[in-house]
């Protein structure tokens, strides 16, 4: 086949060409075909084709447009089929391949699938050689990326962004900063929110994931920041704390002839105390601890200057509470920064399986700043309802994280999830229901490991644990999967005589809509495996969970988080295994009988 399709893909034939490159590109999938394509020099005769053959191709493109775009299509499908089983390497193409790829990438107006399959070529290259990284840098811009995600494509957007988050991953750490500050002034994040997050399509879990790197990489650049230390003899450095003074209590720094240097140590020390830092003396000191570095301080001063009130209002409460039930805000402000870090992974690289971005992010360019200014807020108000004393700080800052609930519910929800998709992946039997058969006949239906395909088929009686995927005949593609349906919508539930037989199915129904008109009809054995199945059908296509079950299983995780965030566990060990459950009694004679 191989050395079939390597012929018929050169023929002068358009509708045999066409014909060829569409088998080719379906064939690639199979790492045994690319193999022998590939020792064919397979991936070489692609490449020219693009380099040189679409020359050619644009010269029919006015008098056969769909044509060239299907030619083209084929052919780029083809070659990243072939090139994600790593059998060459990235770094064998020449520049002319590059540009070209690039040029599909940066015209106006360009067929989807072509687009679609340049971008993802675009990120392969940046990702898999730091050579291919520059010249793709040199063809390419941001400002000629961003329309891409102002259409209304999200696979287009995904892959836009998955280039711009490969070009921030291999840009050299100088070049970061300024690529973060091109990125501000194009209002990459303002263009996000409005055409992605806000739409009225749900996103899908790579979007998430593209969004959470983007994520990850900007906030790394607080890095540098988080892990430099306060030079208590820098001058520059303690102007910033002299500037909390001035704003926090309305006075000038005293020139040195004003009063004696007692005196001014003294008012210093007595500022210093009600900011809450814990060397009075000097704080620059409180700032040698990493991390959080020089980043705590400087989220403070941004607090100072861009929410003026809530400052000074904090200070100030703070300077009139007894001592024992302050909040300092010196010490809340580095222990908060040093927790935000942690949350949102400042230093880390990006997870390959992660999808937790948080929507605040792309509100504003100073995000993590924000994040600061909201939190040190909710940690006030939260020690004021608990009439905390230092010695409760702990479970404060426990308590802070279960009040912000964009950094604990997504979590709780990521782990829901993924407990719906391993349950299908176990599989249920479900029950066939039949007005003109007494006896019960059964169906099993479960999830690939991979979560692409659904597995299902007739069984002649209610099996014994689990059923083999290879022992279940009929297949259904998640992608091929519209919609689902439950109780009365259900086309099982519309049927004569199926109400009558039953009220009850109507709150165990469900159907998945797969193709124009064709439906796999469900009747649950139980509400729990209702809401299991309509919650990991609804998870797989990107939809909210909605069931009872989900809202139940979220009120309960969020409690016990709670109450465990709230125990006091400092320098105690938690086991990763339960313990052993003790021994029964050798009598209950010390049961007490209330009546």
């Amino acid at each position: 086949m191989a050395q079939q399709l390597h012929e018929r893909i050169q023929s002068s034939s358009m509708d045999m060409k066409l014909d060829a490159l569409k088998d080719l590109a379906n064939s690639s999938r199979d790492i045994t075909f690319a193999q022998e394509f590939i020792n064919l020099d397979g991936i070489s005769l692609l490449t020219q084709m693009v380099e040189s053959g679409t020359e050619r191709y644009q010269k029919l493109q006015k008098i056969m447009k769909p044509c060239f775009g299907d030619l083209l299509s084929f052919t780029l499908t083809a070659f990243v089929e072939l090139m994600d089983h790593g059998i060459v390497s990235w770094d064998t193409f020449s520049v002319a391949f590059i540009k070209k790829i690039a040029s599909y990438v940066c015209k106006a107006a360009m067929d989807t699938a072509v687009l679609q399959r340049s971008l993802a070529i675009l990120e392969s290259m940046v990702l898999n050689s730091q050579d291919l990284y520059q010249k793709v840098a040199q063809e390419i811009t941001i400002g000629q990326l961003i329309p891409h995600l102002q259409g209304t494509d999200q696979d287009i957007q995904t892959y836009t962004i998955a280039v711009i988050n490969a070009l921030f991953l291999k840009a050299p750490e100088e070049k970061r900063q300024e690529m973060a500050h091109i990125l501000a002034q194009k209002q990459l994040r303002s263009i996000i929110l409005s055409n992605v997050i806000r739409s009225n399509k749900p996103i899908n879990d790579e979007m998430a994931h593209q969004l959470y790197v983007l994520q990850v990489l900007t906030f790394n650049l607080l890095e540098d920041r988080m892990m430099t230390k306060m030079d208590p003899q820098d001058q520059a450095q303690r102007d910033i704390i002299f500037e909390l003074r001035r704003i926090a209590f309305d006075v000038e720094c005293d020139s040195n002839n004003s009063g004696s240097i007692e005196k001014r140590k003294s008012m210093y020390t007595r500022d210093y105390k009600k900011l809450g830092f814990i060397n009075h003396v000097n704080p620059a000191v409180d700032f040698t601890q990493i991390p959080p570095g020089m980043l705590a301080l400087d989220n403070m001063l941004y607090f100072a200057r861009h929410h003026q009130d809530a400052y000074i209002r904090i200070v100030l409460e703070n300077s009139s509470r007894e001592d024992k039930h302050e909040c300092p805000f010196g010490r809340s402000s580095i222990e908060l920064t040093k927790m935000l870090c942690e949350i949102l992974k400042v230093g880390e690289l990006p997870s390959e399986n992660c999808h937790d971005f948080h929507p605040m992010f792309f509100t504003h360019d100073r995000s993590f700043e924000e994040f600061f200014c909201i939190c040190i807020q909710l940690l006030n108000k939260t020690w004021k309802e608990m009439r905390a004393t230092s010695e409760d700080f702990n479970k404060v800052r426990a308590t802070l994280l279960i009040e912000t609930p964009h950094l604990a519910r997504r979590k709780i929800m990521e782990l829901i999830k993924q407990q719906r998709l391993n349950r299908l992946c176990e599989g249920t039997c479900f029950r066939k229901i039949s007005s003109r058969r007494r006896q019960d006949k059964f169906w099993y239906c479960r999830l690939s490991p991979n979560h692409k395909v659904l597995h299902y088929g007739d069984l002649e009686e209610s099996p014994q644990g689990e059923v083999p995927h290879d022992s279940l005949q009929d297949k259904l593609p998640v992608a091929d999967i519209k919609a689902v349906v439950t109780g009365k919508d259900c086309p099982h539930m519309k049927e004569k005589g199926a109400l009558k037989q039953n009220k009850e199915l109507l709150e165990l129904a469900f159907s998945v809509l797969y193709e124009s008109d064709e439906y796999l009809n469900f009747i649950a054995p139980d509400k729990h495996e209702y809401c299991v199945w309509t919650d990991g059908l609804n998870a797989l296509l990107g939809k909210e969970m909605t069931s009872e079950f989900t809202r139940s299983d979220m009120d309960t995780l969020l409690n016990m988080e709670m109450k465990l965030r709230l125990l006091d566990l400092e320098n105690i060990q938690i086991p990763e295994v339960p313990p052993p459950i003790p021994k029964e009694p050798s009598n209950y004679d010390f049961v007490y009988d209330c009546n």
